[in-house]
């Protein structure tokens, strides 16, 4: 719908009337006239095709005229909110940031190669409410559930190792995505779990958030990250300020992760490349679906162009038409 940046210039069509005076009041001053005894041998005569397109001619400077007023009122369209209905889910990602997630196993590690295929599967992802959880020592909500992609991904991509305590609490990372996700409107609610260690503070135990995970009918899927065996972990940072690594075993506790994904009724798995933590996210896209209701945000835009475009029109035809077929001598 049409609205107005400076609709108080709309005043500016006032001057049509004194325009059009004018004319009316030129063209009986500037018409030729000749004094004759009679008019009857000149009255099937009629007037000449000519004369009546100058004044289509001076119709058209009017509405050029109109289109520059139009154009200078800066016509927008508005913001608005409207809904509609269509399938999605309740999804939050809860993603681990503690400080092994830079191991090496993955490229260029295992906390960027997560970053980027979350943000992979979250553009697939149309209509669905999505959130992210990111927690090491503790835990923190860094989106709530949104369908605005856009804004989630930003995050997503600014997201880093310095952001929370260092440590692994998977039961405060359930919990705080539990507490986002519960109140979601869509019959499948799910959470996403991506860790690489084991449970080693916190303040909420893994299994008894994964036991009010199950009472509130949310399914939580587990993602063990790292491969089997050993992988560059970092150790420190050295005297030139950069991080030192050393080899050492992937030690991931599956059989607590195998347990929460169980008894929430999700899935567990140990994705050991990037590749393979594709065909996981790819799996668990396949989650049941529901009736949503969307809100949709438009916002405010200069809609111009378009009366650009008419009013070079407009110019183009006086132009042509002056100086081809309504051409005179002064």
């Amino acid at each position: 719908m049409l609205k107005f940046a400076n609709p108080h210039l709309l005043w500016l069509f006032l001057f049509y009337i004194p325009i059009i005076l004018w004319y009316i009041k030129k063209l009986r001053v500037a018409e030729a006239t000749l004094k004759v005894s009679s008019l009857q041998p000149f009255a099937k005569l009629g007037s000449s095709w000519k004369a009546n397109l100058r004044h289509i001619l001076f119709a058209v400077r009017l509405m050029a005229l109109g289109c520059l007023i139009i154009i200078l009122c800066r016509p927008q369209t508005y913001d608005r909110w409207s809904t509609s209905e269509t399938e999605g889910t309740d999804i939050m990602i809860a993603l681990d940031v503690s400080t092994s997630m830079l191991a090496r196993d993955f490229k260029p590690d295992r906390f960027e190669a997560a970053k980027d295929v979350a943000s992979q599967f979250i553009s697939g992802r149309e209509c669905d409410n999505i959130g992210m959880v990111i927690f090491a020592g503790e835990s923190f909500t860094l989106v709530p559930m949104t369908t605005d992609k856009t804004v989630l991904l930003n995050y997503i991509q600014d997201v880093n190792m310095n952001m929370l305590v260092d440590g692994t609490a998977i039961g405060d990372g359930i919990a705080t995505a539990i507490n986002r996700i519960k109140n979601g409107k869509a019959k499948s609610k799910s959470i996403i779990l991506l860790t690489d260690g084991s449970n080693n503070t916190g303040l909420v135990a893994p299994l008894t958030a994964a036991e009010i995970a199950k009472n509130l009918g949310i399914k939580i899927y587990t993602i063990g990250v790292g491969k089997n065996g050993e992988a560059e972990y970092p150790v420190g940072i050295n005297f030139y300020g950069k991080m030192e690594y050393q080899m050492m075993p992937v030690v991931i506790d599956e059989t607590t992760l195998r347990s929460i994904a169980q008894m929430t009724g999700g899935k567990y798995y140990r994705a050991t490349s990037k590749n393979v933590l594709k065909e996981v996210f790819q799996d668990i896209d396949q989650l049941e679906k529901t009736q949503l209701d969307v809100r949709n945000f438009t916002h405010t835009e200069d809609d111009y162009m378009k009366w650009a475009i008419l009013l070079l029109i407009f110019i183009v035809c006086d132009f042509i038409a002056r100086y081809t077929i309504l051409r005179h001598i002064p």
